[in-house]
């Protein structure tokens, strides 16, 4: 499905960038406006040819739908036109038409132009419309509206009203379902303009109950109410402005065993505040795994610190026992252990900075480079590196073995390549969708009869490469001289 940019700009509109982002954060709070007032929304932007196409649908969660399909992307239909037409160049809002529908249900529609702020510091709004918003109500299911019905109602009806206005959605207005943001049905606070609850549904009343807050809510502070609850708490100091409906935020409001999320969105009618409406869900459940998950997130950091320290302690006990052992043979082989164990202790050491278990490889692999400076000046040579292109982000599971094979092939590359001799090993890095491709190569001497030696080092390359990566391996001798090592893993 086309994106509302997407179709402004396939069907010649002449729609601003200040406009779309409006658009944008309109859709993004618009599905509270629909459940509000049990209806289908539709937003329509002008065209290059002086019609209208739809950009965007929302369908209520707390009616039946009138349209089975989305309709985005489609022209205006003729019943609709002219009162699309209308509130657009009006700037008013054109009210309730009956129609009979192509799917057999009788509805009514009325239309609201959309005006926006021009700026976050300004209270000033477009004087012209920038879209409409068409509301379907269907009428085959109506029914006697309840007290409840009836507030929802009035709530959504102020809304469109805003939205009119250009006071709805709010620069500050949280929107979007992070951490649990609270729906219409969820639970909903009617407030007058002092902070008084004049309407609270059943779900709004039982959430606030749960929360300690006894009896009824109706004709009640709702800061007042709260206050016994929260007082030998620490609260987030916005909590008074969003329980009195003066502030467009959000917040957590939590007792001994509940806690609730809380959103005010304030009413305004002719640049004046009427009221407010507090939505609220339970979300005690939510911030208990939340908790769970950054206590999990703490314990597999600390994990991989220890298991990052303990092979530097072994590491550094094999370079101890390789300084005081008298074979060549066998300080070149502790030598050898030690810089494996330090690949994969860089490993860990990058997963117990961060918050998931992927690793920023580039960095590990700088680390690594230096293993092989160090490789060089312990022969006493001196070896440059290069390194062209990204290896970007990989799984733990795929970056261990990585670093360890990565780190013999280049041991190779200075101890054999170019040994006794100063040179240069490049390393290119080329990520794929769904391949990383890697090419080491120096200009040392170059393969032994160009072939492949079948040392302890080799085995273990090919082994993780081959065998625990999947990936392939290829070593060359190109004709200008040197080595070349060619390594593809898919990812």
């Amino acid at each position: 499905m086309s994106t509302l940019s997407e179709l402004i700009k396939a069907n010649g509109g002449r729609t601003s960038h200040a406009d779309i982002e409006w658009l944008h954060l309109l859709m993004a709070d618009w599905q509270l406006i629909a459940d509000l007032v049990f209806a289908d929304l539709v937003l329509w932007v002008p065209t290059g040819d002086g019609n209208f196409v739809a950009v965007g649908h929302a369908r209520p969660s707390s009616a039946a739908t009138i349209f089975y399909r989305d309709i985005s992307g489609a022209p205006v239909r003729k019943e609709w036109a002219a009162q699309v037409s209308e509130a657009f160049s009006s700037g008013f809002m054109v009210e309730n038409r009956v129609q009979s529908s192509d799917e057999g249900f009788t509805s009514r529609l009325s239309a609201y132009p959309v005006r926006r702020r021009v700026s976050t510091k300004s209270e000033e709004v477009t004087k012209d419309p920038i879209a409409v918003i068409t509301r379907h109500t269907n009428l085959s299911d109506v029914k006697v509206p309840n007290r409840l019905q009836l507030n929802y109602l009035g709530c959504g009806n102020d809304l469109l009203d805003m939205v009119a206005a250009g006071y709805f959605p709010d620069f500050g207005n949280p929107t979007g379902p992070r951490r649990g943001a609270p729906r219409a049905n969820d639970g909903l606070l009617r407030l007058d303009v002092d902070g008084n609850v004049i309407f609270a549904s059943p779900n709004g009343l039982s959430a606030f109950n749960r929360l300690g807050i006894k009896g009824e809510l109706e004709g009640q502070s709702l800061v007042t109410a709260a206050t016994p609850v929260l007082k030998d708490r620490n609260v987030d100091e916005s909590l008074p402005l969003v329980l009195t409906g003066r502030a467009p935020w959000r917040t957590d409001m939590e007792s001994r065993n509940v806690t609730l999320t809380v959103r005010a969105i304030p009413l305004r009618s002719a640049n004046e505040r009427t009221g407010a409406i507090v939505l609220c869900r339970d979300v005690t459940e939510l911030r208990r795994q939340e908790r769970e998950l950054i206590t999990k997130d703490a314990t597999i950091r600390e994990i991989h610190h220890r298991v990052k320290n303990n092979l530097q302690t072994v590491a550094s006990l094999l370079r101890i026992q390789a300084r005081r052992s008298q074979s060549e043979e066998a300080k070149e082989s502790l030598q050898q252990a030690m810089r494996r164990v330090s690949a994969i202790a860089l490993v860990h050491d990058t997963l117990s900075e961060g918050l998931n278990q992927d690793v920023n490889f580039d960095e590990v692999f700088d680390r690594i480079l230096m293993l092989a400076t160090e490789v060089a000046s312990s022969m006493n040579t001196s070896v440059r590196t290069i390194l062209d292109g990204r290896f970007g982000q990989l799984k733990s599971a795929v970056a261990t073995p990585l670093a360890v094979a990565l780190t013999e092939v280049i041991t190779n590359a200075v101890e054999h390549g170019l040994a006794e001799r100063s040179g240069v090993v490049a390393v290119n890095a080329e990520r794929k969708q769904r391949q990383l491709l890697i090419t080491v190569s120096d200009n040392g001497k170059g393969l032994t009869d160009g072939k492949v030696g079948q040392g302890l080092g080799t085995q273990i390359i090919r082994t993780l490469i081959e065998g625990e990566l999947r990936g392939s391996i290829f070593w060359s001798s190109p004709s200008e001289g040197g080595a070349r090592v060619a390594i593809s893993i898919p990812i």
